[in-house]
């Protein structure tokens, strides 16, 4: 009988393979208390462990080929900084010694103190590293207990089946190890939206769901296993039926998207002419290939903070003009928006990103310190970035954007930086377009209720649904227990999205979407009802998003987003956004 588990969708597409499944060295992990004579020999068993870990970090990232997923090689930065961090690689050797735990023991007591700093972090890309650290020390346990570190890979060549593998997690090291393997599909127990297996899985164009409970308990090796990674379904001992079925969704999917290569160069226009921007999203100057390729407008979001990670010193003024205008260049005369740094505050960021010269970072409860208020409590770095982004604003049209505004204070006070950096690089002799687009991000409620005083100010907004919706409904949606109630869908979103748009458009200041909201092809016609014509999404994302919009009248779709935005019964809401997708 078939058996479906469901878990997070984080990468569209269709998988019918066979498992190979991943254990986890979490389980069983042995408490052994220990002599005082035997405190030297476990202290040596675990260094060696250590060791060879970091040995083969270093032998991993050495495979890296060029054509790789730039994130491979900054997760795996990650996890060599964070096996270094004291409290993993010494801590444990205090715990041995002063408790007479095994090495085991003190490791994973060690690793639940890191957990617990990388939760405090509000940034949901910092707040998911806690799986980061948890592969650090699988690795390191595997060692200790005398067991291969690497996962048994799938078979390689073009001829073999690809293969579906369901893990509890999979690390950046797995995956390198992957690249050239036949990869049907991946299927975690842990994992969100922006975890690293759901970054590369939609880089690679992989199928994956994450957040599957008890995968390991109900798959085998070898078992036939269906993934739908549009809906986040993962079926087991799938009937005859559903087999079949999948596999003729799989054949039209492969079909539709060969189609959809036809519109790269084709402009984005409504049935009625109407023009619709498509931007793209990225985190690093080598994912601007992806953007190309898709034929986008331009960059809609580029996250700044990723050149901040990962290092043991801020990055300097031209080392970031130089990432900047490298994809400026590569966009030839199509815009690009930079946001500015947008990372938390915790202190466990001095070991992703800070050196001894660099600020004090204090430790801050959820909603602290984090985004422009980071930048402004630290002037010196956001001076740096912008700079950066002036200078590097004449190869190109440069539009810059600040993270999380919440008062007009704050707006002020950013834009005072902003000319005083101007400033500081006509008295250097610098050239710099002083010309330069400045929008922020509505990503909090009280920016979206008083977003008429910030237009005074911003010469365009871009709303951060993701951030929006978990703000507005109070709910964390990394968590997996209340992750259900993350809805884009609920009447008080939609409220604030469409007022957004709509007194943006009365300003005559132009407003884009930057969350996941813009690349769900499910709420693509809601947002154009809404008057949005400037759509910022994944790059895989773009041609599926625009084959839709093509086939969209824009009036038919308003006059029924106007229905949608003025009911707040949910079942109303669901009957006619399937009117709208279907029509």
């Amino acid at each position: 009988m078939t058996l479906a588990l469901h878990g997070i969708a984080v990468s569209r597409g269709i998988a019918v393979s066979r498992a190979l499944v991943w254990d986890t060295a979490m389980r069983d992990i042995p408490r052994n208390r220990i002599e005082k004579k035997s405190v030297r020999f476990e202290k040596k068993r675990f260094d060696n462990a250590v060791k060879r870990v970091t040995e083969e970090l270093v032998e991993i990232r050495a495979q890296i080929s060029a054509d790789s997923p730039a994130e491979f090689d900054a997760f795996l930065n990650l996890h060599t900084l964070i096996l270094q961090d004291p409290i993993l690689s010494e801590e444990p050797k205090n715990l041995i010694q002063n408790k007479l735990i095994n090495a085991e023991w003190a490791l994973i007591e060690q690793m639940e103190v890191l957990l617990e700093q990388f939760s405090a972090i509000e940034d949901d890309y910092f707040r998911e590293r806690n799986s980061d650290v948890r592969q650090v020390v699988e690795r390191v346990l595997k060692s200790l207990r005398g067991h291969a570190t690497a996962m048994p890979l799938p078979p390689e060549g073009e001829n073999e089946d690809p293969w579906l593998i369901v893990a509890h997690d999979i690390s950046p090291a797995d995956m390198v190890q992957l690249k050239g393997r036949r990869v049907g599909a991946f299927v975690t127990e842990m994992g969100g939206a922006t975890s690293h297996t759901a970054i590369v899985a939609r880089s690679l164009g992989i199928p994956a769901v994450v957040g599957v409970p008890r995968a390991l308990e109900f798959v085998h090796n070898g078992d036939l296993v269906v993934v739908d990674g549009k809906i986040g379904a993962v079926f087991l001992d799938p009937a005859t039926m559903v087999v079949d079925e999948y596999q003729r969704k799989q054949a039209i999917l492969a079909l539709s998207r060969q189609r959809l290569k036809r519109l790269i160069t084709t402009e984005s226009r409504t049935q009625c002419g109407r023009r619709i921007e498509l931007l793209a999203n990225i985190e690093l100057p080598e994912d601007i290939k992806g953007v190309v390729d898709a034929g986008a407008d331009g960059v809609g979001l580029f996250r700044s903070e990723f050149l901040f990670m990962n290092r043991k010193e801020w990055p300097s003024e031209d080392e970031q003009f130089e990432a900047y205008r490298k994809v400026i260049k590569a966009m030839k005369g199509k815009p690009v928006t930079v946001r500015t740094l947008d990372l938390g505050a915790d202190k466990t960021l001095q070991f992703d990103g800070a050196n001894s010269s660099a600020p004090p970072i204090s430790s801050t409860s959820a909603l602290g310190l984090r985004s422009i208020r980071f930048s402004l409590a630290e002037p010196a770095i956001f001076l740096t970035q912008i700079r950066a982004l002036l200078r590097a604003a004449k190869h190109g049209p440069v539009k810059i954007l600040l993270p999380m505004l919440t008062n007009i204070r704050e707006t002020r006070q950013a834009l005072a930086y902003i000319d005083m950096a101007r400033e500081q690089l006509l008295e250097r002799r610098f050239q710099a377009n002083q010309d330069v687009s400045i929008g922020g991000m509505i990503e909090v409620p009280a920016t979206a209720l008083s977003l008429p005083h910030f237009l005074n100010y911003l010469d365009y907004v871009s709303i951060g649904t993701n951030d929006l919706i978990q703000y507005t409904l109070a709910v964390d949606r990394v968590d997996h227990q209340v992750a259900h109630l993350y809805d884009p869908l609920h009447p008080a979103v939609l409220r604030l999205v469409y007022e957004v748009i709509s007194s943006a458009g009365k300003a005559g200041v132009p407003v884009s979407v930057c969350g996941e909201m813009a690349g769900d092809v499910r709420l693509t016609r809601l947002l154009l009802g809404m008057g949005l014509t400037q759509y910022s999404m994944h790059p895989s994302q773009l041609l599926d998003v625009k084959e839709l919009l093509l086939k969209t009248d824009f009036a038919t779709t308003q006059k029924l987003v106007k229905k949608v935005v003025r009911t707040f019964d949910i079942e109303k809401i669901d009957a006619l956004m399937r009117q709208l997708h279907n029509d």
